[in-house]
């Protein structure tokens, strides 16, 4: 942990920042540099920044899962994704789209590639935390005190 007021206060502001703009990032990225690696490296950042300002254990707090579970849960959206198209009769990894009329946003485009990129962000998301995490977790001290 880094005493430092000013790193504290910086860190709770930039982080809601952070998070935001990894889901613009993730939402950019289909037709345009970006998408899920991007946006994962992004919002782990975030929250390594908060890591590092309020210390490990508020950082799994504020978290709410266990990096080991985003890994999963990204897994099976990554994997889900390819498995969709290949039940619909289309090869593995075929991007599928569906065009969805929502109440607020009009129309919307969901596809297969969109639940493979959040599947992608939270493969990286949990194993970026997972290291460091990890780190705290083998040598408690050198990263929180």
């Amino acid at each position: 942990m880094i005493y430092s007021l000013i790193f504290r206060v910086a860190a709770r502001l930039l982080v809601p920042l952070l998070l935001l703009f990894s889901v613009f990032m993730l939402l950019r990225g289909h037709s345009y540099p970006g998408g899920g690696f991007v946006g994962g490296l992004v919002a782990s950042s975030a929250f390594v920044m908060y890591a590092l300002a309020a210390g490990v254990t508020t950082a799994r707090k504020l978290l709410g899962f266990e990096p080991q579970s985003l890994l999963g849960v990204g897994l099976s959206c990554a994997v889900g994704a390819g498995l969709i198209g290949l039940f619909s009769g289309t090869a593995f990894m075929t991007s599928l789209w569906l065009k969805v009329h929502l109440p607020l946003l009009g129309l919307v485009k969901l596809g297969t590639t969109l639940l493979f990129d959040i599947g992608v962000m939270l493969v990286v998301i949990g194993t970026v935390l997972l290291m460091v995490f990890s780190v705290e977790d083998r040598l408690p001290g050198l990263v929180e005190d």
